[in-house]
């Protein structure tokens, strides 16, 4: 532990100027945010003359009807006008917040909001909290409309919103009451970990944010989602048959097999598995099963468990820890900096003695730019994890010794092509695009690669004769 602590304060000493040095953060920040919303319109810029191609991949031709190929080009469209507009309009909108010392009006409000009910600078835990629901509500009313279109009108024009307003309104209101629930003692501790570790910080508030999220995995199935949606126990029939025996051969530890009302919400579909390494459970998608036959259902889950045989899930916590882990050893050269508060118009009694999660909120702006550079990283590891699944799906008839998984990649092909076309999915895609934002290949990608899978495994079996 020592060793750490002495290379985290190598790393402090280098980063001391932050403290002194009155750099002009906001101007920074400023420039590189807006850099980055303008490079994500340049993507859309880069995409949008692909919706406008009359024909699908040749070897997708044949698997949209009449009229479908159009309305998937028309719903792109639409899309990437909208993602074009809210960019730039968020954009805008926090702009001018940082402008107007939006976040240091919010401290002082919260402070001022706690001395009325007898609590003073000193409880800065209790402020903090104050500060960031403030932060929370009043940055999310301004973006309202944007959630009220892209629901009502955009995927209303298009055929996928099932939602009506009351129920709209219902899970805003339960989101924001949940987002309190659980973000007050979650920030309550996190803070508290700041005071009570002093400088030292760094590991133990790892070891809290693991455990956070491992408890989160129990609650969110059991807890959150039962209040937004009905997950059942999946009938019998063809399809628990054929899951439950999949799982079985593979020793997927499979707890409970539920199919989820998405159709209250959406059409669109999917399927995915949760839970602690002992005990897990799959969720399937009622729009899913009224998709797809029960064998390409079959198919999407054989993927999904590949991801369980790689260990992706655990790979992937473990990138994002060592990501956090960066994040929280560069931190502590913010956490004592008044001339990073003072850039942002805070006064000079707080920027004095910084408070721990001004501070913080601040450093992940300033953070802004690097973080765009590791999303496109991160995405590359997915789409490699993708690639292992749709692999192991195809081999799965070596593994288990099973002649009737030989098509199982034919039946992922058939699966990924029917929910594209059903979701009215982009099958046209910029490589540059599709690397910064997608964490999985393009259908064609996929296609070609299970394709590629099959015919190395084919090669292996005539060289075996």
């Amino acid at each position: 532990m020592d060793i750490l602590h002495t290379q985290l304060n190598n790393i402090q000493y280098r980063l001391a100027f932050v403290a002194v040095n009155p750099i002009n953060w906001k101007f920074y920040v400023q420039a590189f945010s807006w850099a980055v919303t303008l490079f994500e319109s340049y993507l859309l810029i880069r995409q949008y003359p692909l919706f406008l191609k009359d024909k699908p991949p040749k070897a997708l031709t044949k698997h949209f009807e009449e009229g479908v190929f159009e309305k998937s080009q028309s719903y792109g469209k639409d899309k990437a006008r909208f993602a074009f507009f809210s960019g730039i309009f968020k954009q805008v909108l926090d702009s001018i917040m940082l402008h107007y010392g939006f976040y240091a009006w919010s401290w002082i409000a919260a402070g001022k909001l706690l001395s009325k009910v007898g609590y003073g600078p000193k409880y800065e835990i209790l402020q903090s909290i104050a500060f960031v629901f403030i932060l929370f509500i009043l940055s999310s009313i301004p973006t309202l409309p944007l959630q009220i279109y892209s629901t009502f009108v955009l995927e209303e024009k298009h055929g996928f919103n099932k939602m009506t307003p009351r129920l709209f309104v219902t899970d805003l209101l339960k989101g924001w009451l949940i987002a309190f629930a659980l973000g007050a003692p979650f920030l309550a501790a996190f803070l508290y970990i700041f005071r009570w570790a002093g400088d030292r910080f760094v590991p133990w508030l790892m070891a809290f944010m693991i455990s956070f999220q491992l408890i989160m995995v129990v609650l969110y199935p059991t807890v959150i989602q039962p209040l937004f949606n009905k997950l059942s126990p999946l009938a019998e029939g063809e399809l628990r048959t054929r899951i439950e025996s999949l799982a079985s051969k593979l020793k997927f530890p499979l707890k409970h097999l539920y199919e989820i009302d998405g159709s209250k919400r959406s059409s669109h579909s999917n399927a995915y598995f949760f839970g602690l390494p002992w005990s897990k459970h799959i969720v399937i998608f009622d729009t899913l099963i009224q998709q797809s036959k029960p064998e390409e259902v079959e198919a999407v889950l054989a993927h999904e468990l590949g991801h369980w045989y790689y260990l992706h899930p655990t790979k992937m916590m473990a990138i994002s820890q060592f990501h956090i882990f960066t994040i929280l050893a560069l931190f502590p050269a913010f956490l004592h900096a008044p001339p990073l508060l003072r850039s942002f118009d805070f006064p000079k009694e707080v920027a004095a003695q910084p408070p721990t999660i001004v501070a913080f909120l601040l450093f992940q702006m300033i953070l802004t730019p690097l973080e765009a550079v590791v999303s496109i990283a991160m995405n590359a590891v997915s789409r490699h994890f993708e690639w292992e699944a749709d692999r192991f799906a195809v081999e799965l008839q070596d593994m288990l010794e099973d002649e009737k998984m030989a098509d199982m990649g034919d039946r992922l092909g058939n699966a990924l092509i029917a929910l594209h076309v059903k979701n009215l999915s982009t099958v046209w895609v910029d490589w540059l695009y599709s690397a910064y934002h997608h964490s999985h290949p393009t259908l064609t990608e996929r296609l070609k690669g299970l394709e590629s899978f099959q015919a190395k495994r084919n090669m292996k079996d005539k060289k075996a004769e």
